[in-house]
């Protein structure tokens, strides 16, 4: 067996027995039809209406109010759109928007948009280049980004069922049409990403991030999970306290980064039915656990090791207790948000780890606490960027290739008794999830 990963520009080579191969798991294909734009388009030409949670048959298709009705009378529209470390495709979605707008009379003056940070960093120039696209000259003067730090620019506007203060971006309120927008994937612990997402965290204050994602701890805040998940149910209690009319436009991505379907209309319809094709495209079967992960992050998810992280807790879903996982990312730009890293290195072991974390929450902790746990059962290894020293920090030990880090792990495997250790490989393992049943 013979299997090429991505990193930055260039592909490692993995070699192993076919034997040893249980599966190379990846997004399931969803055949569809037509480009991006179009895609959208249709999306826009048959919104979705208010609608309850589906059952466990499916949406049902509620006709919906058309972007051109819903933006009729509206002079302050406000768009929100995703940072770079989504794959998000807002350019094609913007090319898919900005005709209806100009059809009914809404210009570049009417517009505003907010980019939805959460609590990352703001946008370097090239990335609004990449987010906006050829609509980077006309729309870059009406592009602003969220800080989730700066007090002055939140509004308050209640607590949440979990006691969570709701604080969110002022450019909200002082909008009298909202165009929320995004894509719709499976989320290690808000279930799933997209449609509320875009308010909690995406233009939430740092202390509503904070109070958020430490909901993360429970045992009910995992990828795919939405019924009873307390960081789900924190997002659709924001959605209540928002006046303005939202209409939004979600897509699903599919293996190969590209529109697979998009949604629009009611926020939380279309949110539903973007996760019923998410579901189809990101679950992937597999017969039984493996010995050995190897769970490689994409770009742009491999942009630090907080958003590699994903990869390393969809992987665990199918990893055997004692096994070793191999996260393949560069890491670009380091590890990200350093409360996670400096909680990990403060602790003795991943146990320890687990217990700090649960004596005093802030914000980042949940990914030291996901990490932990897997690294308390697991053997972890890294292809990375990111120096041996940082990673054994963090209880992950460095390799310099992939093929160096699964030598060793069959090795280890071999000498503890087991003369066949099987291996999965997640290609995309930032949105796969292995279910083996």
């Amino acid at each position: 067996m013979k299997i090429s990963l991505p990193y930055l520009d260039k592909t490692f080579s993995l070699e192993f027995p076919d034997e040893n191969l249980l599966a190379v798991a990846e997004p399931n294909e969803y055949k569809t039809e037509g480009a991006a734009e179009e895609l959208i388009a249709e999306a826009l030409a048959k919104p979705y209406g208010p609608a309850a949670a589906p059952a466990a048959g499916g949406m049902s298709a509620v006709p919906g109010t058309s972007l051109a009705e819903f933006l009729r009378g509206g002079r302050r529209i406000l768009i929100i759109i995703n940072d770079a470390t989504r794959p998000t495709p807002t350019e094609a979605i913007l090319a898919a928007l900005l005709p209806v707008c100009g059809e009914t009379g809404i210009g570049a003056e009417n517009l505003s948009l907010l980019v939805a940070t959460g609590a990352h960093r703001a946008p370097t120039e090239d990335e609004y280049r990449q987010i906006l696209g050829r609509f980077f000259e006309r729309l870059r003067p009406r592009c602003f980004y969220h800080d989730a730090r700066k007090d002055d620019d939140m509004i308050d506007i209640g607590t949440t069922r979990n006691g969570t203060p709701m604080l969110l971006n002022r450019r909200l309120f002082e909008a009298d049409r909202i165009i929320a927008t995004g894509s719709v994937e499976p989320h290690y612990f808000a279930g799933f990403t997209g449609g509320r997402k875009a308010f909690l965290p995406g233009i939430a204050a740092y202390k509503t991030i904070e109070a958020n994602h430490r909901q993360a701890l429970s045992p009910k805040a995992h990828s795919l999970a939405l019924e009873g998940n307390p960081v789900h149910e924190d997002m659709m209690d924001a959605l209540p306290l928002i006046k303005a009319p939202v209409f939004s436009v979600m897509t699903v991505l599919d293996k190969e980064q590209g529109v697979a379907a998009a949604t629009a209309g009611d926020l939380m319809a279309s949110f539903y039915k973007a996760v019923e094709i998410a579901r189809k495209i990101f679950c992937v079967a597999v017969s039984s656990k493996a010995d050995i992960v190897v769970s490689v992050a994409k770009f742009p998810m491999d942009i630090d090791l907080y958003q590699s992280q994903k990869a390393i807790d969809n992987g665990a879903v199918a990893l055997k207790d004692g096994g070793t996982l191999i996260l393949v990312s560069s890491c670009r730009d380091g590890i990200g948000d350093e409360a996670y890293a400096k909680l990990l290195a403060a602790s003795s072991s991943p146990a320890d780890a687990i217990e700090r974390i649960r004596a005093g929450y802030k914000l980042g902790y949940h990914k030291a606490a996901k990490m932990a746990e897997v690294s308390g059962r697991a053997v972890v290894r890294a292809v990375s960027e990111l120096s041996e020293e940082r990673l054994s920090s963090m209880f992950i030990k460095k390799a310099a290739t992939p093929q160096q880090a699964l030598d060793e792990a069959l090795a280890e495997a071999k000498s503890n008794g087991n003369p066949c250790p099987k291996i999965l490989v997640l290609p995309d393992g930032c949105v796969t999830v292995p279910d083996p049943g």
